[in-house]
């Protein structure tokens, strides 16, 4: 089965065709196309949603046509910017031809994410729906992120689809979210605690406003934390021994926020605090993750999200696992399908491919996890 998916739920906007072959126990990705605006967010320190979803409304035409072209290694100028490209009647009338007849179905990301983001790739997956013919899957973005996993090569797949993938431990560390998830199967799943105030992510990229580090600030702070090899500083991990899987990292902004005001920040010191940073806020992730896979006699962890293309967590993460001698196996995405990407919404789709009525599909800004399974029996 071949899908296009969309991908809008906040300042990326994403097109993707994946396909999976019933022989084989992954996700091929034949295209993958993402604009970003992430250049006009830098300008303010964080992203105004209006000004995304403007930029999504001028991106997200030629970003399908572009995915479509390249599934099908038609011949197209890579070089010309992706927010630029000169849409002719020729290159329109390829893509509408691929689509019609190269695609089994569309997915899209529903939610959650920015309401004016999520409209534009919902509307427009829904008329491509209605326009060629094509079955609909709406797609939850949070899980998505850790179906990236199931992404890879045939020389090389990231975690093989089958019976014994199953069960398994999933972190989303994300920008906006901080969940723990114990999958039993492809389509069932527990959510066990998440983040009560700001996610990982998002406390990376406050505190790093803070230091006055570019936007977004998080391969910034891994960049300068690798400078320096052991902080005198030390910051306390929220909620590390609380006997939940919940997280909190707004106490974390607050007490760096009163430890930069007595400062005198230079490259030094601004490294250190980079280091302690991760420190605090990998030490309650890992500690977290491994303990639900420990109460669930679970030997499978699975991350995804932005944060999971820092290198140091995922070495943390097997750091911890071997010096308590735990046989558990730790999976991460390629980095390059970590972030928010169109593939991961088709790797999705692909392994729970349950198509809905155009018409019943809606943007939903914050749906639940459950809330999905629930809204389209």
């Amino acid at each position: 089965m071949r899908i296009l998916s969309i991908e809008t739920s906040c300042d990326e906007t994403g097109a993707a065709v994946v396909e999976k072959k019933d022989s084989e126990q992954f996700v091929r990705v034949l295209s993958n196309v993402t604009a970003t605006s992430v250049a006009l967010h830098a300008k303010t320190g964080g992203i105004i949603p209006e000004f995304a979803a403007r930029e999504q409304i001028k991106a997200i035409i030629p970003v399908i046509v572009r995915a479509l072209l390249e599934s099908e290694k038609t011949r197209f100028n890579l070089n010309q910017p992706q927010r630029r490209l000169n849409l002719n009647e020729k290159k329109v009338e390829q893509a509408n031809f691929i689509l019609r007849k190269n695609i089994d179905a569309i997915a899209v990301t529903h939610g959650p994410g920015l309401i004016g983001s999520l409209l534009v790739g919902v509307e427009t997956a829904k008329t491509l729906s209605f326009a060629f013919d094509k079955p609909l899957i709406p797609v939850h973005h949070l899980l998505a992120h850790l179906f990236a996993n199931f992404i890879g090569e045939i020389s090389n797949f990231q975690f093989p689809v089958s019976n014994s993938t199953f069960p398994f431990i999933g972190l989303i560390v994300s920008g906006g979210h901080t969940d723990l998830l114990l999958f039993e199967s492809v389509s069932e799943f527990k959510w066990l605690g998440g983040t009560r105030d700001d996610a990982a992510g998002e406390a990376l990229d406050k505190i790093g406003r803070l230091l006055g580090l570019p936007y977004p600030a998080g391969a910034e702070i891994e960049r300068r934390a690798n400078m320096v090899r052991k902080s005198s500083i030390n910051f306390k991990s929220p909620l590390l021994n609380t006997e939940d899987f919940d997280f909190s990292f707004s106490g974390l902004k607050t007490e760096i926020s009163r430890f930069i005001a007595k400062k005198h920040l230079t490259e030094r010191l601004i490294n250190e605090i980079c280091y302690a940073i991760q420190e605090a806020i990998f030490a309650v992730l890992i500690k977290k993750t491994i303990r639900a896979a420990k109460l669930y006699k679970i030997n499978k962890l699975a991350l995804g999200g932005g944060v999971s293309a820092n290198n140091s967590l995922r070495e943390l993460f097997k750091l911890k696992i071997k010096n308590e001698k735990l046989k558990i196996k730790v999976f991460a995405p390629q980095k390059n399908y970590s972030t928010d990407n169109a593939a991961m919404i088709g790797s999705y789709a692909l392994l729970n491919y349950k198509p809905v009525l155009w018409k019943k599909i809606t943007a939903e800004p914050d749906p639940y996890f459950d809330w999905l399974l629930a809204k389209f029996v």
